[in-house]
């Protein structure tokens, strides 16, 4: 399908994971694509094998021939090629924009929001909707155990996206139906106060059309003030008594996760998940909604969830070796260190160790104190220097501020490092038969994983 005579469109900052996953779906429609970014990552890799031509670092002359320019809410406005492309009187659009074409392209589209839990949510919901047969496209915040990507053509009339709150993005999408997961103060540098982020969330989901609906989780308190404000049909699902999806009788045993569905008071059956933790389950309460909004059978949501592989960087074990486990997950909110920790904690009986890098300047300055709470629940904690990514240091404001705070009882199992790899020698010491290292963050922490485990691979060799 074409965007009437629009055939080549160009990507500034195309390495995102969101920005990569409609490249790779527009490539799929058949549109010729191509795309710049300061980086060269793992989503540039599987775009140059896919046939998308990239360039590194941006220059004016990377948009020849192009009808269209789409650059992430990451890239300034005075980039070189967002300027030529105003000057050649060419379509410039956010992401989001974008993103909001795109669904109206299917009959039925599902948009995921929520503070936490969007990427698992939406590929949940995938993993459902294929298994039913409902051939879904996909466009996802993360890749996708079971596709390899993160983002999928589907034949069918059902497209699932992430719907980000980040720069308000999500409002360009207009859903047929919205799904919020939680909602917490998250993105100051976007959001004045939790009022305003909650009035965010309300404009979303009255965005619905009046024959969508929306689905909520109830336990979440914000979830809650705005409730009675939403205009369109709302179900709700969550672990509260009044909720109409709830999860009871909960049991976690290492990356294993069941509980009984009920609907009302009907005791529908066992849900059993192959990723650990109560905020997954949580998350599948959100697919359960949607499932059953959908017209789907129990027995077809339980079986497409236990299908589910998992999202990469979502409690992803790297592997283990002399018995010390390595996980990495992208927790970068300290609600999502201490649900990660907890489901650590719960599904296994080792000895954590936690090196947590911090995301951001203003996160760490908003929440430096409920970082240090989350992390406490670790048995070792190592703390690396903050990762800026598209900020600039702001003065007195570094990961030492976490460390300051946690309890002068964990003193003897903190470390702070500048450069991460300095844990490595702290690891060496404290990493032990029966640990699980688990690295935690949104920047580059992966890296260090996958390093630590090559290290250990190499020392016992």
């Amino acid at each position: 399908m074409k965007f009437r005579k629009i055939k080549h469109i160009h990507f500034v900052g195309i390495g995102g994971i969101g920005m990569s996953g409609i490249a790779e779906l527009l490539l799929n429609l058949g549109f010729d694509i191509s795309g710049s970014d300061i980086s060269n990552n793992e989503n540039v890799e599987r775009l140059k094998i896919l046939g998308v031509i990239i360039f590194h670092g941006h220059n004016p002359e990377n948009i020849k021939g192009c009808d269209v320019l789409v650059y992430s809410s990451a890239v300034s406005l005075n980039n070189s090629e967002i300027i030529r492309a105003k000057q050649m009187g060419l379509p410039v659009i956010k992401r989001a924009e974008m993103l909001g074409e795109l669904i109206n392209l299917k009959e039925t589209s599902i948009a995921i929001s929520g503070t936490h839990g969007k990427t698992t949510t939406s590929s949940m919901i995938g993993s459902m909707l294929t298994h039913a047969g409902k051939e879904p496209t996909l466009v996802v915040g993360g890749l996708v155990q079971n596709l390899n990507s993160n983002s999928k053509l589907g034949e069918g009339q059902i497209i699932v996206v992430e719907a980000d709150e980040f720069d308000r993005s999500f409002l360009s999408l207009k859903p047929t139906i919205a799904i919020v997961n939680n909602i917490e103060l998250e993105h100051t540098d976007c959001y004045k106060d939790l009022n305003d982020l909650e009035n965010s969330f309300l404009q979303f989901c009255q965005s619905v059309p009046f024959y969508g609906s929306v689905l909520v989780n109830i336990d979440s308190f914000s979830i809650k003030n705005i409730l009675h404000k939403i205009e369109r049909p709302v179900t709700t699902y969550g672990m509260s008594r009044d909720a109409a999806f709830r999860a009871k009788e909960l049991e976690f045993k290492e990356n294993k996760s069941t509980y009984s569905l009920f609907r009302a008071e009907e005791n529908l059956g066992k849900i059993h998940l192959n990723v650990p933790g109560e905020h997954n389950i949580m998350n599948s309460l959100g697919a359960v909604a949607l499932g059953f909004e959908l017209g789907l059978s129990f027995n077809s949501i339980k079986n497409g969830l236990l299908d589910y592989k998992g999202v990469r960087r979502r409690f992803d074990i790297k592997g283990s070796h002399n018995d010390v486990m390595v996980v990495d997950d992208y927790a970068h909110h300290p609600t999502e260190v201490f649900t990660t920790i907890e489901a650590a904690k719960k599904g296994w009986d080792r000895k954590l160790i936690v090196v947590f890098q911090p995301h951001l300047f203003t996160r760490t300055k908003e929440f430096y104190k409920e970082f240090a709470k989350s992390l406490e629940k670790a048995d070792f904690i190592i703390i690396t220097s903050i990762y800026p990514s598209r900020e600039k240091p702001i003065p007195g404001i570094t990961s030492k501020l976490i460390s300051d705070y946690i309890d002068k009882t964990k003193k003897d199992v903190l470390f702070n490092v500048n450069d991460v790899d300095q844990a490595i020698t702290i690891l060496n010491e404290i990493a032990k038969p029966g640990s699980m290292i688990l690295t935690l963050g949104a920047g580059d922490i992966w890296r260090f994983s996958d390093k630590y485990l090559k290290i250990m691979k190499t020392k016992l060799n």
